[in-house]
């Protein structure tokens, strides 16, 4: 391509400091260095990790910053030394990457990546970032910077999909739907005929709801103080969905009556102590598993009695549904050209990134599933 080896000018949402709205600024993108690949960003989700980084909720955040993660794009250009991508390439960024060298990548249990862990954040593996505006530094965020027009990635931190996969909505695969898909059908490891409970009916909730269902799940408890949610969980699987604050007992007393001694599987998909702790209670206590999936933020903890543990049950976290990413992406995004499942009903807002303000003003106030912001 035309640009190829040269510096691209392109528009990027800012964060100069924390708690600050985003600015629409004028960036520009050095070319990519060694085993690097600079992607045009065509779509990119609103995550809650995203707040939690903008809000000092997340550690090794550096400002300024450009936030995003959950992108889709095109390659434009390629580094030195890299041999799995090409310019034209479809692409899902990564933030967690997968090197096939470290032990972690190596033992079929992690999906983290110690390469990946270790580099300093911010920066890329040379310790220099690939974005400044008026003259400064602009730090990357996860490895992957999707708010921004441009952005370049480590190739350990890109998947290659389809070249027929329409970009737009798959952008969801680089961080929610896998997030909770995966910890089904890879954490949790759901049985046909369970019961399962989902906390939270957001983005990340809904995926658990489609992933419970694909696992044949029999019965499929959506709960959510958002009851404008139901109808759309519903509709992706859920059997019933409950809003704590119009049951006259507690959401672990009626989930345990509900299903004569607790649920086979429940998930906590909000990042809320209380919740955390509800949805371990709500457990079989015999042969129960919680997946904790929420970002709870810092200096948070949960307290419980060991007994309910002692007892048989399993209690599980999961980033990115556990999954390898470079393996598990590709083939989620095959399953989904193929209409496997669909994502267009986990977007409730479409925006451009001029608004990306006006998109995190929806998720604060609830009344977003999930917001596409596009370039």
């Amino acid at each position: 391509m035309e640009t190829a080896g040269k510096v691209i000018k392109c528009r990027a949402a800012v964060t100069w400091e924390a708690n600050q709205p985003f600015s629409i600024e004028e960036v520009e993108v050095a070319p990519p260095q060694s085993q690097e690949i600079r992607v045009k960003i065509i779509s990119t989700g609103i995550c809650r990790s995203d707040e939690h980084a903008l809000t000092g909720n997340m550690k090794d955040v550096t400002f300024p910053v450009i936030l995003g993660h959950e992108g889709v794009g095109i390659v434009e250009s390629v580094g030195e030394d890299v041999q799995d991508f090409k310019p034209g390439d479809k692409v899902i960024p990564l933030f967690i990457g997968q090197c096939d060298q470290c032990p972690s990548c190596k033992n079929p249990r992690s999906n983290f990546c110690l390469l990946n862990m270790g580099r300093t954040p911010g920066v890329m593996a040379d310790g220099t970032t690939r974005f400044t505006c008026k003259g400064k530094q602009i730090h990357q965020f996860t490895n992957t910077s999707t708010f921004s027009e441009y952005t370049v990635l480590h190739q350990n931190n890109a998947a290659k999909i389809d070249d027929e996969t329409p970009l737009g909505n798959v952008c969801l695969i680089g961080c929610s739907f896998t997030t909770g898909y995966g910890s089904v059908v890879n954490t949790a490891e759901v049985k046909p005929g369970s019961t399962c409970a989902v906390f939270g009916l957001g983005g990340v909730g809904l995926a658990v709801v489609i992933g419970c269902k694909l696992a044949g799940a029999s019965r499929i408890i959506g709960i959510d103080v958002k009851k404008d949610k139901f109808e759309r969980a519903k509709e992706l699987g859920a059997t019933e969905c409950i809003a704590p604050q119009d049951c006259d007992k507690s959401i672990v007393e009626l989930l345990l009556e509900k299903t004569g001694g607790g649920v086979d599987y429940t998930f906590e998909c909000i990042g809320n102590i209380e919740t955390m702790t509800s949805a371990i209670y709500s457990s079989n206590f015999a042969y129960g598993t919680t997946v904790l999936i929420g970002i709870s933020g810092l200096s948070k903890t949960i307290t419980f009695d060991p007994m309910m543990l002692l007892t048989g049950r399993t209690l599980k976290g999961s980033v990115f549904g556990g999954v390898k990413s470079k393996d598990f992406v590709p083939k989620l995004v095959s399953d989904y050209n193929a209409k496997k499942f669909d994502l267009d009903k986990l977007v409730s807002h479409n925006l451009t990134l001029e608004k990306i303000n006006e998109g995190f003003e929806l998720m604060r106030a609830g009344e977003s599933i999930r917001t596409i912001l596009t370039f």
